[in-house]
C-alpha cells in the first residue's frame, strides 16, 4: 500500500531503472525419482539492459534434474518434497521453499525449475500437516535445508553456507521464523506473509518482503509492511508490493516475482554483485508495482 513516504528512517523509495526480463521457462514436472527438464538456450542470453553492470533476470541456463524425496525419508521432520537442481557445475546455493495454509508443494512448484535453470538447489516441500501453523513451517523449512545438505542424494551439489528460505502465506511467516531461528541464513523471501507476530528484530538475514495490493488474507497493512517495518533499520532489506494483485499472486507464474527473487537470490547468495542496480535504486511505481522500499545500499 503506498504512503508516499517510506514508514522506515533507514528505507527509501528509488527511481525506477527498467530491465529487461527474459521470460523464465515454467515447466510441468510429474513427481518421479529422477526427472530431467531442458531449458532452451534461447533464455540464457545476457543482453544490455542499458545499465552498467546490471544482469538480465536470467543470465545461464542450465539443464534442471529433480529428485523426489518421499515423506517416509524424512523422519518426520517434514512432509517430503522435491528437489530441483542443475546438472552440471556446482556447488549452488540452495533454497528450500513452503507452501502455505491448505497448500502442498504443487503451489510452489513453478519457483523449482525457474531458479533452479538459473544454478540454484531449489527444494520445493509438503509440510507435515497442511493446517501446520508458521512457527511448524520455519522448523519445517530448516529441516529440509538440513536434510538437503546432509542426506540427500545432491548434497554434493551444494554449498552449504549459501542457503535461504521462501514461503508463502504461513509458509511466508514460516519463512521468517526460520530466519529467526538461524541467522546463518543467506537470505529470506516471504511472499505475502502471515504471521501473527509482527516483530522480527531478531533477524539477522537478508530479507525481501513480498506483499500484494488487494491481499484480503493477509492484508499488507497487517502482515507484510509491519513485517518489513519491524525488521531490524541495520538490515539488508526491501519491500516491493505487487500492483492490483491478490494473496494468491505467487503460487502463479509471475514475471516481476520472478525478476526480483532471482536478483535477491543472485546478489545474497552468489555474492553477484551485478544485481545490485536491480535492488539498488529498484524499481518506482509502475502498472505491476505500487511500492518498493529499501535500506539500499546493500
Amino acid at each position: 500500500m503506498r504512503t508516499g513516504t517510506p514508514t522506515s528512517a533507514a528505507s527509501s523509495a528509488f527511481p525506477h531503472r527498467r530491465h529487461r526480463l527474459t521470460t523464465w521457462l515454467i515447466a510441468g514436472i510429474t513427481a518421479s525419482a529422477v526427472g530431467l527438464v531442458h531449458v532452451p538456450q534461447a533464455q540464457a542470453q545476457t543482453q544490455a539492459t542499458g545499465e552498467p553492470g546490471a544482469r538480465p533476470a536470467v543470465t545461464a541456463a542450465y539443464d534442471v534434474a529433480t529428485v523426489t524425496v518421499p515423506r517416509w525419508a524424512t523422519g518426520g521432520r517434514f512432509g517430503g518434497g522435491t528437489i530441483y537442481y542443475p546438472t552440471t557445475g556446482g556447488p549452488y546455493g540452495a533454497i528450500a521453499v513452503s507452501p502455505g495454509y491448505t497448500g502442498t508443494q504443487s503451489s510452489m512448484a513453478w519457483y523449482g525449475p525457474a531458479l533452479a535453470a538459473e544454478g540454484f538447489v531449489v527444494f520445493t516441500i509438503d509440510t507435515n500437516s497442511i493446517f501446520d501453523q508458521p512457527a511448524s513451517r520455519g522448523t519445517q523449512l530448516l529441516a529440509a535445508l538440513d536434510y538437503l545438505t546432509g542426506n540427500s542424494s545432491v548434497r554434493d551439489r551444494v554449498d552449504a553456507s549459501r542457503l535461504g528460505v521462501m514461503g508463502h502465506s504461513m509458509g511466508g511467516g514460516g519463512t521468517l521464523e526460520a530466519a529467526k531461528t538461524r541467522p546463518s541464513l543467506k537470505a529470506a523471501i516471504p511472499l505475502t506473509g502471515w504471521n501473527l507476530d509482527k516483530t522480527w528484530r531478531e533477524v539477522r538475514t537478508p530479507t525481501l518482503v513480498i506483499g500484494a495490493e488487494n491481499d484480503s488474507i493477509a492484508p499488507v497493512a497487517t502482515h507484510s509492511e509491519p513485517f518489513y517495518r519491524n525488521l531490524p533499520a541495520s538490515l539488508d532489506k526491501a519491500y516491493l508490493e505487487l500492483n492490483n494483485a491478490d494473496h494468491f499472486a505467487p503460487n502463479r507464474s509471475n514475471p516481476t516475482i520472478a525478476k526480483y527473487t532471482t536478483a535477491w537470490l543472485k546478489f545474497f547468495l552468489d555474492n553477484d554483485t551485478g544485481y545490485r542496480s536491480t535492488l539498488c535504486p529498484g524499481p518506482s511505481p509502475d502498472a505491476r508495482i505500487e511500492e518498493y522500499r529499501s535500506t539500499c545500499p546493500f
